[in-house]
């Protein structure tokens, strides 16, 4: 069984800073990636309020100067792989990736977040046939169509500007009368001539068979219901974490993110928590860098403690 003195699980902004950080401090860390580096970033087209960036930078250039930046650092393993189990052990935490047994002294996860599901018919009938959940990903596909976004926040904004530059005709449905996006995001949606903003109203159901041909939406003040004929519909009505290989002592929030303390230490010794997957307020690309060298530091001290008894 490979030992190290830290793994790190997950390979987005907050799980590559932290390696850095340890790597830098001479420790042997072990980064997990699950697909590629970058996390969420890698389906961001566009991201223009990370700091050193006036112009903006798209997410997979962004995502690839983060990746490049820990080849310097050779004691960084970086092994691609799904864990499935962590179980602590005192001085020797052990993480399950694929079928293979790691050690480390100390774990990291930072497995981050994916997008939501509204849970609605037709919703996982018809994923990959007119149902997303990543417009960089599957936005050509509707090239010149129609479609819907469901969601309000910063995230079914932002997609919902970059759907516009490639389709017909966009109808962004929110549940509440107020967004919670950004002012900019709001303005910059309200006056796009391909954008046709539906307030205080659910999408009730996703109808087709084998594709996605119309949605059945209810306005919650009238009461009324309307069919819109399109052929894509894209969700962003927030994130859930990555998870189902956490140590059953974990403490977890209602949404099921990981609890931790101001310095990002988890219920359990030694196993620490930063980025989307932690019970926090704002998940950005600049609030997870910084929980990753948050988390580092902490380890960091952590281990310098054992070494000194």
């Amino acid at each position: 069984m490979k030992s190290y003195d830290a793994v790190v699980v997950g390979g987005g902004p907050s799980g590559l800073t932290a390696a850095l950080y340890l790597a830098r401090s001479g420790l042997s860390v072990a980064l997990i990636e699950k697909v590629a580096a970058g996390g969420q970033v890698l389906m961001t087209h566009f991201i223009e309020n990370y700091p050193g960036f006036p112009e903006g930078i798209e997410g997979w250039k962004l995502a690839d100067i983060f990746s490049k930046h820990l080849d310097a650092y050779p004691a960084i393993d970086r092994i691609s792989g799904d864990v499935k189990a962590i179980e602590p052990k005192e001085g020797a935490h052990r993480v399950l990736v694929d079928a293979e047994w790691i050690e480390a002294r100390a774990v990291i996860i930072a497995s981050g977040a994916r997008y939501k599901r509204v849970g609605i018919p037709g919703e996982k009938e018809l994923l990959g046939k007119g149902v997303s959940y990543c417009a960089l990903c599957d936005g050509n596909f509707f090239r010149g169509q129609d479609v819907v976004v469901i969601g309000g926040g910063n995230s079914a904004m932002e997609e919902s500007l970059y759907l516009a530059r490639l389709v017909k005709k966009l109808y962004l449905i929110h549940r509440r009368e107020d967004f919670r996006a950004q002012r900019c995001y709001q303005d910059r949606c309200g006056i796009n001539p391909v954008i046709q903003i539906m307030r205080s109203s659910v999408v009730e159901a996703i109808e087709g068979e084998n594709q996605v041909e119309g949605v059945t939406v209810r306005n919650l003040k009238t009461g009324e219901v309307t069919r819109l004929d399109v052929e894509g519909v894209f969700v962003f009505v927030g994130y859930e974490p990555q998870g189902g290989f956490f140590p059953p002592d974990i403490e977890l929030d209602a949404s099921g993110f990981i609890v931790t303390d101001q310095n990002f230490r988890t219920a359990i010794p030694g196993v620490y928590a930063a980025g989307d997957v932690r019970s926090k307020h704002v998940r950005q690309v600049a609030t997870a860098v910084g929980d990753g060298a948050g988390a580092a530091s902490t380890v960091i001290s952590y281990l310098e403690t054992l070494d000194s008894h």
